[in-house]
């Protein structure tokens, strides 16, 4: 009863949304090529994304969101344990971690396209760039928010380097590197995507862009609940995975 009154309000503003939306497209006669009623789309649903051609277009989008968080969890991670272990480090790649924020992503996707080709790899290449900066961050403050209590007690009983690593610095940066990672994977699916709109021949965005040139609206509408469905579900099965590693933590704020 208790999950049902905590859903309840969720569920009703949905409903409610689509309801409003299907209201709005009957009494007002717009054009269905404009913006296509819900029952018109969800007519079309499982015709379009049971499709082989979609399941194969999602299997490439899905690869390249996964391949791309990988890589920029891998990178964050080295990065920020090197940044947060030497402040000459952090001052030496600071200009270069700046730059890579500074600059518009999308201005970098046809460059490239250029070095890696129109396949997979530019797309796994512009969902790292983007998904890294998050990791990276969290992962200094991590490795920055062990206690020197506990620092010192490790140092006391000549605890080698990887104790301190495992025992110590792992467990204390864990919370905050998976939020980051949490971060990572909805900005990782985002930079597949956009990779896929300006320089792809595959994937749902490219689906996208080509049902938007054919105008066809109600598909392109399945396209995008498609891909706002793949984010849910990663976001969601990072989300778990942050609540089972690190559940200590939570109860720990809850009981603070």
């Amino acid at each position: 009863m208790n999950r049902i009154r905590h859903f309840a309000p969720g569920i009703v503003s949905v409903v409610g949304f689509f309801a409003v939306w299907e209201i709005y497209c009957r009494m007002s006669g717009i054009n269905p090529l404009i913006l296509p009623p819900p029952s018109q789309i969800g007519a079309i649903f499982f015709d379009v994304a049971l499709d082989p051609r979609t399941l194969r277009h999602a299997s490439i989008t899905l690869t390249e969101t996964l391949a791309g968080f990988g890589l920029a969890t891998v990178i964050g991670m080295t990065v920020g344990w090197a940044v947060a272990a030497s402040p000459l480090i952090e001052r030496a790649v600071h200009p270069f971690i700046v730059a890579s924020q500074v600059i518009p992503k999308v201005a970098l996707v046809p460059l490239f396209v250029v070095w890696f080709g129109f396949g997979m790899t530019s797309k796994i290449v512009v969902a790292a760039v983007i998904a890294f900066f998050p990791v990276l961050v969290n992962t200094v403050l991590g490795l920055r928010s062990v206690q020197p209590g506990h620092a010192d007690v490790f140092h006391s009983l000549k605890a080698t380097l990887w104790q301190r690593i495992w025992l110590l610095q792992i467990p204390s940066a864990l919370p905050a590197i998976l939020a980051g990672m949490e971060m990572a994977i909805v900005l990782a699916t985002i930079g597949a995507v956009v990779g896929e709109f300006l320089g792809g021949s595959s994937g749902l965005g490219y689906m996208a862009v080509a049902t938007m040139n054919a105008f066809q609206t109600d598909r392109l509408f399945v396209i995008i609940i498609l891909l706002t469905l793949i984010g849910f579900v990663l976001y969601a099965m990072m989300a778990g995975l942050k609540r089972a590693l690190v559940s200590w933590s939570d109860n720990q704020k809850a009981g603070s």
